[in-house]
């Protein structure tokens, strides 16, 4: 294992140290383990809080920020956030208006929130909890009962985040998150594993000629193991899959995202792809990310996530944010 850390148990306050460093947009609470915005809850507003296993970044932290989430609850390396964490980065960003969690669906995930969300209540405090579900690759993996969360999760903290920042109550940006989550789909490509620390060794094998298709973002088997063919021959799985589960027409938002191993010369080979296949099949791509979101540590790969575009959810996506990973607007 070659990996430029301290120790492999020190790798996540190490890396809160580092985060704290570089953003002094950011205050980085090192003892309970949360992110939130510098200038603290915003009297009146929705506070936005997410989380989950570390190993993903810039999901979560680096969407800390205005016009995304409030607060970001890292756990350890692909290991859920505990109740007492996400409940202490809730209190910290309730400015009165209520909190709304955003949880991808993994097991640990939804029954960490759940307890923290029914804590925060016992407080006093107002939680609203949205489920993202956006992997179409299969129904059930580890670590999960029905679908998995995936890249729609960064199309659900923008959204919502805009609309938090325009005076949305609690009620309405829960079901706009449900909405958004509705109207995405992903699917994920594996060309490598990807090595935990804490276990020094690749989750998963494949052959130098096969890759995962379906993959999980953390190395989850997917739906089949097949041979190393063509970018747009992969694009054209993919994107068969989310189209006959979620039928694609009119405008959409596209996010070509790399898994962390993958280089951006590549991803723009999917993405041309993508846009050849959309366009062929009458689909508009309107608005558009290429890069690493969320990623899988080093792993090579991609997830391609299309999301069915309204006019309000294109004016959302296109509000001002401001946050360590996306910025646009201000």
């Amino acid at each position: 294992m070659k990996k430029l850390i301290n120790s492999p148990d020190e790798v996540l306050a190490d890396a809160l140290v580092g985060v704290a460093a570089a953003h002094p947009s950011l205050t980085v609470n090192t003892s309970d383990r949360y992110i939130i915005r510098a200038s603290g809850p915003t009297a009146g507003k929705v506070g936005l809080v997410s989380g989950g296993g570390s190993g993903h970044e810039p999901l979560h932290g680096g969407f800390v920020g205005y016009g995304m989430l409030d607060a970001a609850c890292p756990g350890e390396v692909f290991t859920s956030p505990v109740p007492d964490q996400i409940l202490a980065a809730t209190r910290a960003v309730d400015g009165g208006a209520g909190v709304l969690h955003i949880v991808k669906n993994y097991t640990g995930d939804v029954l960490n929130f759940q307890m923290a969300g029914d804590l925060a209540a016992d407080d006093g405090m107002r939680v609203e909890g949205v489920v993202v579900n956006d992997d179409v690759a299969v129904e059930n993996s580890t670590w999960t009962a029905g679908r998995r969360g995936t890249g729609a999760t960064v199309f659900v903290e923008k959204i919502v985040g805009a609309a938090a920042e325009l005076g949305a109550d609690l009620a309405a940006a829960a079901a706009l998150g449900r909405e958004v989550n509705d109207r995405s789909r992903s699917f994920g490509v594996a060309l490598t594993p990807c090595t935990v620390p804490a276990s020094g060794k690749p989750g998963f094998e494949l052959g130098e000629d096969e890759i995962e298709l379906g993959v999980g973002i953390h190395g989850e088997p997917g739906r089949a193991r097949g041979r190393l063919v063509s970018a747009r021959e992969i694009v054209g799985v993919a994107l068969d899959a989310i189209h006959a589960d979620m039928p694609l027409s009119g405008d959409v938002l596209v996010m070509v995202n790399g898994l962390g191993g993958t280089p951006l010369l590549e991803l723009y080979v999917v993405y041309a792809a993508v846009a050849e296949w959309l366009a062929g099949h009458g689909v508009w791509i309107t608005r558009n990310l290429v890069g690493n979101y969320i990623t899988s540590l080093e792993m090579a790969g991609c997830t391609i996530t299309v999301c069915r575009l309204t006019p309000q959810l294109t004016y959302l996506w296109d509000a001002p944010v401001e946050t360590p990973a996306l910025r646009w607007g201000r």
